[in-house]
């Protein structure tokens, strides 16, 4: 019994060795191994430091197809501003369209140069050019009759005093500024804040004053 037992396991190793000592099959009947690669896959487009691509025209489109086709030609920083002045954020980019953009359409740029695109909700009407924001020159409060209170809010000091009261005498809560358009301003324009409070009155954009 111990004799026929030995046997077997002696027959088993011969086969497994036999086993191993056969070459894979490379499916061409060779009886060769096929050897293993490891292939990377091409990066496409994607752009390395320092390359310059020719800059598309983005004017007319809209912000999220802009912001799309920029990033494909390679163009990775991008922002957006409110082209009418009143400060107002592009949330939901599908809303807005491009009216202007900081890098002339067909100029060739480093893919690392950002690209700032001004824009407007779409029915709204594209300005022949950007409203520039107000801003305090010289320490003087600036004109901010028909800007959005927002506008006004952030080219003031973060300390100064501003109060904000709804011009129809009605007493609405101004709760998004970028709605709203100043009618009044204390002090005037021109005058010298030195920390002096600011007061605005203001109706919303589609009112009159």
């Amino acid at each position: 019994m111990r004799t026929r037992i030995i046997g077997a396991a002696l027959l088993t190793v011969g086969v497994m060795g036999l086993v191993a000592c056969q070459p894979a099959d490379d499916g061409k009947g060779t009886g060769t191994t096929a050897p293993t690669a490891t292939v990377s896959a091409p990066k496409g487009g994607e752009p390395t430091a320092g390359e310059r691509r020719k800059v598309p025209d983005f004017v007319g489109m809209g912000l999220q197809s802009a912001q799309d086709e920029a990033q494909k030609q390679g163009f990775g920083s991008l922002r957006s501003h409110d082209s009418l002045g009143r400060d107002r954020h592009q949330i939901l980019d599908r809303d807005w369209k491009v009216c202007t953009q900081n890098v002339r359409a067909g100029t060739t740029a480093d893919v690392g140069t950002t690209l700032d695109f001004g824009s407007v909700k779409l029915a709204e009407t594209c300005p022949s050019k950007d409203v520039a924001a107000p801003s305090v020159a010289g320490g003087r409060i600036p004109d901010f009759t028909g800007k959005s209170v927002k506008a006004a809010r952030s080219a003031l000091d973060p300390s100064t005093s501003l109060t904000v009261k709804d011009a129809s005498g009605e007493r609405r809560w101004i709760l998004v500024e970028s709605n709203w358009k100043v009618c009044t301003q204390s002090p005037a324009s021109g005058s010298v804040l030195r920390g002096r409070p600011v007061e605005l009155t203001a109706v919303k954009f589609d009112e009159s004053c």
